[in-house]
């Protein structure tokens, strides 16, 4: 039997991620920062379907967790890495908070690069094995008002399509999912305490959204953009000025933000 871990799995995205893994028969182990949701999880997937789940409570945001998720499962072979778990943060630098600014650097990048680091040399001894990177739209572009969350999805896509390339012929496919607005606990989370930039344009339901980055990871693809419309938008960047694609997203955050 495979082995499948997920981050951020006990909802949105994660969780219909691990149901698709379910209907594969694969072997779960299942990672999130949230022990109530992540419990709930497993009693529902074990209600639909015959596979074993492991759940680990673990905060990706604490320095060396992908260290102690590996000696947690004993270093047990990961057939399929699905680094999911994130979270946004609204407002101007020079405002936010920096303790939740680290924590968000910690679980997009060095938390994901460390894990991908860990299961990454058993894959390629192995020949086979597949990465899903939670990339963003947002990758595509700087994004005032919401800096940090762009800027490390910038890294995700970037870093997944370098060492897809260094994969080649190792029998090991990288895929960077790109999705735009979706309708997941992330609309909640992206201004603690405040109803600011609740985005409700162009929004996506998380199944869909899942679906498609799913068949792009088993297709082996470098990156995959749900949705006719985000690929389009992705493309902007591409021919407008950086100063007038950095300008028409800071204008979309103020107004999500006004309304």
């Amino acid at each position: 039997m495979k082995t499948a871990l997920v981050t951020g799995a006990a909802s949105g995205l994660g969780y219909e991620l691990t149901l698709l893994l379910a209907k594969d028969h694969y072997k779960l182990i299942l990672v999130d920062v949230n022990p109530e949701a992540l419990e709930q999880a497993k009693t529902n997937l074990l209600q639909d379907f015959d596979v074993e789940v492991i759940t680990l409570v673990k905060d990706l945001a604490v320095p060396n967790v992908a260290e102690d998720i590996m000696k947690s499962i004993d270093y047990q072979p990961i057939d399929v890495l699905i680094n999911n778990a994130g979270f946004g943060l609204f407002g101007t630098f020079a405002e936010t908070d920096w303790k939740r600014e680290s924590a968000m650097l910690h679980v997009h990048i060095l938390s994901a690069t460390h894990l991908t680091k860990l299961v990454l040399e058993g894959m390629v001894k192995r020949g086979s094995g597949k990465i899903l990177n939670m990339s963003s739209l947002a990758a595509f572009q700087p994004g005032p008002l919401m800096s940090i969350y762009y800027a490390s999805k910038g890294y995700m896509l970037s870093f997944s399509e370098a060492i897809a390339n260094e994969l080649k012929g190792t029998g090991v496919t990288v895929t960077a999912v790109c999705p735009g607005p979706t309708q997941t606990s992330f609309q909640q989370t992206v201004s603690e305490n405040t109803t600011d930039n609740k985005i409700k344009f162009n929004m996506a339901c998380a199944k869909s959204v899942a679906e498609y980055g799913y068949k792009a990871m088993l297709q082996g693809r470098t990156y995959a953009i749900p949705g006719r419309f985000n690929k389009f938008l992705a493309t902007l960047p591409r021919f407008l000025p950086r100063r007038t694609a950095t300008y028409i997203v800071s204008t979309i955050q103020k107004k999500n933000r006004e309304e």
